[in-house]
């Protein structure tokens, strides 16, 4: 009949050992799981419920077998009843030592010449846990103040602008493999087979009707010959599909018409591989020569 954990602690112990690992094993987002969904919610009290009637029942039996025992018996079990929480003991006493108050029995020696209508003061000592937490903060103090007043240790303005400083160049490392963050600044020429091949179908399904498949140019420009109207190289082409060309008379802002930035850097790429080409009618020259060194 010995007991290590009285019913007070063994219920809430099972209980909250179920509601976590339901937590931690059921995906709700950012709410509760037992809020996500009202069942487990209902569960988690049927729990509780046979839990509390369960250590009920084991308390009634325990009672019956107690007055079932002859005197003897019921000494002895007494007995070990006192001893038998060692846990229950452990707290016991470490709250006593943490209190640093006086057993009841020798409260007469600290009450003070005090007399209120009959309520007296005790003159007790300051619980340890509050003066050590008070002489520890002391320590801390002095700390703080040569570490910060003293040495010139790193303030939070320091720290503010070192975290701003890793955010930035955490930002510039993302951008680098994000596609869809490229911009006229960033685009780069593209070569991978892979990103010529996307470029190809977005060029046969959007830009064919204006420049034909093999570049030689209709209602859109030649893209075969070194005359450019807008300016060529990567970005001015990337700039050009993606903001749209001429006011009236140019092509479309692409950007704006379904096409994702690394899209039109794929389709871009693919467009200046049509340079030197010969296409079977090709269109007159439009715009000025256009190289590198422009």
């Amino acid at each position: 009949m010995r007991q290590s954990f009285p019913s007070w602690l063994r219920v809430p112990i099972i209980f909250f050992a179920i509601f976590f690992l339901a937590e931690y094993l059921i995906d709700s987002g950012d709410k509760p799981a037992f809020v996500e969904y009202p069942l487990l919610a209902l569960f988690l009290l049927l729990i509780l419920f046979i839990l509390i009637a369960m250590e009920g029942i084991v308390s009634s039996m325990k009672s019956i077998l107690y007055h079932s025992l002859d005197e003897e018996a019921k000494a002895r079990f007494d007995a070990e009843k006192q001893t038998s929480s060692k846990f229950i003991q452990w707290i016991k006493k470490t709250y006593k030592a943490l209190a640093g108050t006086k057993p009841i029995e020798q409260e007469h020696e600290i009450i003070l010449d005090h007399n209120y209508d009959g309520i007296q003061e005790l003159d007790n000592d300051l619980p340890p846990w509050w003066l050590y937490g008070f002489y520890a903060s002391i320590v801390f103090a002095a700390i703080y103040l040569l570490r910060f007043h003293v040495f010139n240790g790193e303030g939070q303005y320091e720290e503010l602008n070192t975290e701003y400083a890793e955010a930035q160049k955490a930002i510039e490392e993302y951008k680098k493999t994000a596609k869809d963050l490229v911009d006229f600044n960033t685009v780069e020429l593209l070569t991978d087979a892979s990103d010529l091949s996307n470029g190809k179908k977005i060029f046969d399904a959007n830009c064919v009707a204006c420049h034909k498949a093999d570049g030689g140019g209709g209602i859109g420009p030649n893209l075969t010959d070194e005359y450019w109207i807008l300016g060529g190289g990567i970005k001015n082409v990337f700039k050009t599909i993606s903001e749209g060309g001429r006011d009236g008379k140019g092509m479309i802002a692409w950007s704006k018409n379904g096409l994702k930035p690394s899209e039109i850097a794929q389709v871009s790429s693919y467009v200046l591989s049509f340079q030197g080409t010969t296409p079977a009618e090709p269109k007159a020259a439009e715009g000025e020569i256009w190289n590198d060194e422009n």
